[in-house]
């Protein structure tokens, strides 16, 4: 059994439905993810089960039982918040210790629960300082362990990371993973920032206007989206609208307008309309390129391009009116040579790259 299931579960403010039917289950340990861009749903959800609002439809199930009915302070849940909500006229040691206090606990349990807990987040040195003597990242360790110093069954994360600065919150999201690990407790995280989802989760949810698009593992999530919507909120993807025009068992001839026939994989009935879906990275580019077998091979003209550092990413038109997007890798030694716009260049890409959505 699961340890939380949500079964369609709904809610509306108003005419607006925030939440419409969404079901899902995660399991005891996973480091779990809600996806998907502002007002998709996923905050809502996330307040649904740590019993801040109430569906209108719908059960969440904690080992079985129905949480719906349950306050959230009796709810073996914490959440750790974007803000921190750090009390700063407390010590770090007394921030951990606050939950402990309320619940009765005594001095020396506190105390050995408190260590702990600093020595989790790997600042066993700083419990006698105060919140604003410390680092973004510091603060953020300090909220992680007195969420887990009752050691909960799930720990809800809203946003955690949002208002770190890139190369911290680089850092911390190592430290979340290893920490989850460590201690083994259920992680629900929500996040807009796709990269920072596929980097953290075991699985992820990708939320949009209410409803989960899809749900399963970062890496077939990416390689294989099951809608345009996924696809196109997942990276960057070359969208390009197609049409089936023969179809195997696992191999399809698109027909692209201004392209003509192109292999992709997946399968649909001839006249079936839909987009081909292509990450940048898995499109070849040079100023020659020899064809390979099963690969689909075009020329074009460097329309536009930017240099990334690690990479350059080159935008092609290959067709009047039809752009492709590739990656060139900047790994040779010394200063890459970079194609200029205007430049003729060739693309190829494998057939199984390219994935056929339908409409």
């Amino acid at each position: 059994m699961a340890l939380l299931e949500i079964r369609n579960i709904v809610r509306r403010f108003g005419d607006f439905t925030a939440v419409d039917g969404v079901s899902m289950s995660i399991e005891s340990g996973e480091f779990f993810t809600l996806l998907g861009p502002s007002g998709c749903g996923k905050t809502t959800l996330l307040r649904m089960i740590a019993g801040f609002d109430s569906p209108q439809a719908g059960e969440i199930l904690l080992d079985g039982k129905d949480l719906v009915s349950v306050a959230p302070e009796k709810r073996p849940i914490h959440t750790v918040f974007q803000s921190y909500a750090l009390f700063p006229h407390m010590t770090v040691a007394e921030n951990i210790a606050f939950p402990l206090r309320m619940r009765g606990m005594g001095k020396d349990e506190i105390g050995a629960k408190v260590k702990a807990s600093l020595e989790d987040v790997r600042l066993a040195d700083r419990g006698g300082r105060y919140p604003d003597e410390l680092s973004g990242g510091q603060r953020q360790r300090v909220a992680l362990a007195r969420a887990l110093v009752n050691r909960p069954r799930l720990l809800l994360l809203d946003e955690p990371l949002a208002a770190l600065d890139m190369k911290l919150r680089e850092q911390m999201q190592i430290e979340l993973i290893n920490l989850q690990r460590e201690v083994g407790i259920t992680f629900i995280y929500v996040t807009h920032d796709q990269t920072e989802a596929l980097a953290l989760s075991g699985r992820i949810a990708v939320m949009n206007a209410g409803r989960v698009e899809q749900l399963d593992e970062p890496s077939k999530i990416y390689d294989s989206p099951k809608n345009r919507f996924v696809a196109d909120f997942i990276g960057t993807c070359n969208l390009i609208d197609a049409e089936v025009a023969a179809s195997g068992d696992e191999k399809m001839v698109l027909e692209i307008k201004g392209l003509g026939e192109v292999m992709a994989k997946g399968k649909g009935e001839p006249g079936t309309r839909g987009t081909l879906a292509l990450r940048p990275e898995k499109v070849r580019i040079g100023s020659h390129l020899s064809p390979e077998t099963e690969e689909n091979h075009f020329k074009g003209t460097v329309h536009d391009f930017l240099y990334m550092g690690d990479v350059t990413v080159y935008i092609v038109e290959v067709a009047e009116g039809v752009h492709v997007e590739a990656l060139l890798p900047n790994s040779a030694a010394g200063r890459p040579r970079i194609l200029a716009a205007g430049d003729p260049v060739e693309i190829s890409w494998r057939y199984d790259a390219g994935t056929f959505l339908h409409e």
